[in-house]
């Protein structure tokens, strides 16, 4: 009877056991699961990160080439109004020298007349 009795209470002693043994790896299972779970959100978490910064970086690298665009525009148009400037500047240059020219053909016609004129007196004297 006692030796019955034993043997039921180490059977018990051995299912508590196995029991406990089973809880410990669920409890195990369970803890891998989440450590996975945290390790996934984190690599998820920095595909994210780096998908942003890959964002900025191409965000920038448009604001920068639009500057330098914008710059490109800028320096033509300036470029394109000294060009006008100077066109103009020649222009009137021109303008000014033919003015002269037709001063001085004045002045030389002027005087052919009036060296003229003298001759004629001249004669009819």
């Amino acid at each position: 009877m006692r030796e019955r009795e034993e043997k039921r209470r180490e059977e018990k002693r051995r299912e508590e056991k196995r029991r406990e043994e089973k809880r410990r790896e669920e409890k195990r299972r369970e803890e891998k699961r989440r450590e996975e779970k945290r390790r996934e959100k984190r690599r998820e978490e920095k595909k994210r990160e780096e998908m942003r910064r890959e964002e900025k970086r191409r965000e920038e690298k448009r604001r920068e080439e639009k500057r330098r665009e914008e710059k490109r525009r800028e320096e033509k148009r300036r470029e394109e109004k000294r060009r006008e400037e100077k066109r103009r500047e020649e222009k009137r240059r021109e303008e000014k020298r033919r003015e002269e020219k037709r001063r001085e053909e004045k002045r030389r016609e002027e005087k052919r007349r009036e060296e003229k004129r003298r001759e004629e007196k001249r004669t009819d004297d």
